[in-house]
């Protein structure tokens, strides 16, 4: 059975990151009332009492009467029809953990760009099979879009992903501000492993760069795993008619993680680069880099698959196997073109 989301549905967001505070904002434009779950007792504080998020995009003010932050999970899902996920990946299971109320009369929105660690599961995959949606109750929005740039109201575009072309339009409509642009796709298979693997080839550029590595090598290690990118999306997954491997939701998304000073997955990757430890760099960084758990679960999917993989398999090395950053690179050169 079909399920649509009626015009005027009411939208809750569970996270309060970076990529969160940033969708609460644009959301706050366009609708009355957001619900807002957040677990952290000082970020709920400041937003209750200042309308501020005091640990991501502190100059963002909201209007206190258009989002409604609390602690209580199922109260914000209850009053809600639309749930957008905007927590880290690595930590979806224990931010939903204490949910009772049923999401089998709402859509589920992921924003999350990242796997589920030990389930080996993308987002869309893990609602599946534990919450028990139907394909046409879960959608994805995305896109090369920093939240640091949205933040600013700089012109960002954003793809929303549905099986359903009726929903993605009603989606978009509460994401539609003059800043941000959007577009469709019915693509959730490839649009979601893209948002994973291109976390994976961001690390990837971070070793590159921390090992001194330059821009004529990059472009070639770049254009590889946009490459790669696209064989592992047609030769492990369904086919799909609207897929463009090409189109902002791949590749723009690939670019602006590889290149961007906002990049975690990059800095992640910097940081071992230029001689820190595995352990060393996680405990350096301030927030999540997706790609340390995406490499892991890419490796165990790409198991039964069996697609060549040359950059991701030497970033798993890397990240895992203990491997040398600067001999794994050097032996990945030999099979760029």
């Amino acid at each position: 059975m079909d399920f649509k989301i009626m015009q005027g549905a009411r939208c809750a967001v569970i996270g309060y990151g970076s990529w969160a505070t940033a969708l609460v904002k644009v959301l706050t434009e366009r609708a009355c009332e957001v619900g807002w779950y957040v677990r952290n007792p000082e970020v709920l504080e400041s937003l209750l009492a200042e309308g501020r998020n005091p640990r991501y995009l502190q100059d963002v003010e909201f209007d206190r009467a258009r989002i409604r932050p609390s602690d209580d999970l199922n109260r914000v899902v209850d009053e809600a029809d639309v749930i957008l996920l905007a927590a880290p990946s690595a930590f979806l299971k224990s931010f939903l953990e204490p949910l009772t109320v049923s999401l089998k009369e709402k859509f589920v929105l992921s924003a999350i760009k990242g796997i589920v660690p030990d389930d080996y599961q993308t987002i869309v995959e893990y609602l599946s099979s534990r919450y028990e949606l139907q394909p046409s109750q879960i959608g994805i929005i995305t896109g090369p879009s920093h939240a640091e740039e949205v933040a600013l109201e700089r012109l960002s575009y954003l793809t929303v992903v549905c099986p359903d072309p009726e929903n993605a339009r009603t989606l978009g409509e509460m994401f539609s501000t003059p800043y941000i642009k959007l577009s469709y796709s019915t693509d959730l298979y490839g649009v979601e492993y893209a948002t994973v693997l291109k976390n994976i080839y961001a690390l990837a550029v971070g070793l590159a760069v921390g090992l001194g590595y330059g821009d004529n090598f990059l472009a070639v290690l770049i254009s590889n795993s946009a490459m790669e990118m696209s064989r592992f999306l047609n030769e492990s997954g369904p086919d799909s008619d609207g897929r463009n491997t090409l189109a902002s939701a791949y590749l723009g998304d690939l670019l602006v993680t590889c290149y961007s000073v906002f990049s975690r997955n990059r800095r992640l990757g910097l940081l071992i680069g230029r001689g820190s430890s595995v352990k060393g760099a996680l405990a350096e960084m301030t927030m999540v880099a997706e790609g340390y758990y995406a490499a892991d679960c890419i490796r165990h999917v790409n198991r039964k698959h069996k697609v060549e993989m040359p950059i991701a398999d030497m970033v798993y090395e890397v990240l895992y196997r203990g491997a040398s950053a600067r001999k794994a690179m050097k032996a990945l050169t030999t099979k760029l073109i």
